[in-house]
């Protein structure tokens, strides 16, 4: 525990970011937390479409439309892993919370200023422009859901299961760049599931892992003692979301949940 150690939060809208909150809280001084909100929907899929096309991204609606169901179904499951890990969903106290249409609108810019954290730590946001991580001296940390550089993008636990990549499926400490999940590498580790997991649990078992890291790399930041882990072993890929084919054929033929 340092609460000399003072903390910004970039998060969405996430259960995620509750979660990452509630297990920092009580080691460090959370000053400030800076919501986003979600990309409106035309947007988001008008983005996709133009770097996708447009098979692909109706592919990813419909799954999205059929995870509505598997989310239902993965309710009992997911309680489970929230007990089984001591995971807290308490709210974020209203009086540190600033909400924002963006992480990159200039007021934010001008939030961290006024808060000088020592370390800011993301969580569930969108792709950070480079006015904001020029900002500030303080050192921006992510959450990454996959093994790094080899699961970039989305869903990279899913997708190292469906590779049979068992001790690449996990999560990432890193330090922010400009890129897409291409920053530092600080921390990794792997998780273990079980046939009670699918699509919308692994996620959980990912966030127990990450919180226990990112209490190290940002007491290692402070104490500027920290070392980048290069990873040459691995290629670099971006994955996306699956599309409804996708889903069902690796469900069939690879079992994979």
């Amino acid at each position: 525990m340092n609460k000399d150690i003072k903390i910004l939060m970039l998060v969405g809208l996430g259960e995620s970011s509750l979660i990452m909150y509630n297990g920092l809280k009580n080691n460090f001084d959370v000053v400030r937390i800076i919501r986003e909100e979600k990309v409106p929907r035309k947007i988001f899929i008008q983005r996709r479409i133009k770097n996708l096309g447009y098979v692909k991204v109706l592919g990813q609606i419909l799954f999205m439309m059929f995870n509505k169901h598997l989310i239902k179904k993965s309710r009992k499951r997911i309680n489970a892993l929230k007990e089984e890990y001591g995971l807290n969903l308490n709210p974020f106290p209203k009086s540190i919370v600033e909400d924002v249409n963006s992480v990159n609108d200039p007021s934010v810019i001008n939030m961290i200023s006024d808060c000088n954290p020592d370390v800011i730590v993301v969580n569930g946001t969108r792709i950070i422009n480079e006015s904001v991580l020029s900002s500030t001296s303080a050192v921006f940390l992510n959450t990454h859901m996959g093994i790094t550089p080899k699961y970039r993008g989305v869903h990279g636990g899913y997708w190292a299961l469906v590779e049979g990549d068992y001790n690449n499926c996990g999560v990432t400490i890193h330090i922010v760049d400009k890129g897409i999940d291409t920053g530092g590498i600080l921390y990794q580790n792997s998780i273990k599931i079980n046939n009670k997991d699918n699509f919308n649990t692994y996620a959980y078992h990912q966030i127990a892992k990450a919180i226990p890291l990112m209490r190290k790399a940002v007491e290692g930041i402070y104490n500027n003692n920290l070392k980048i882990k290069g990873r040459k072993d691995l290629k670099s890929v971006i994955w996306t979301h699956p599309t409804l084919f996708q889903y069902m054929y690796f469900r069939i033929f690879k079992k994979i949940k």
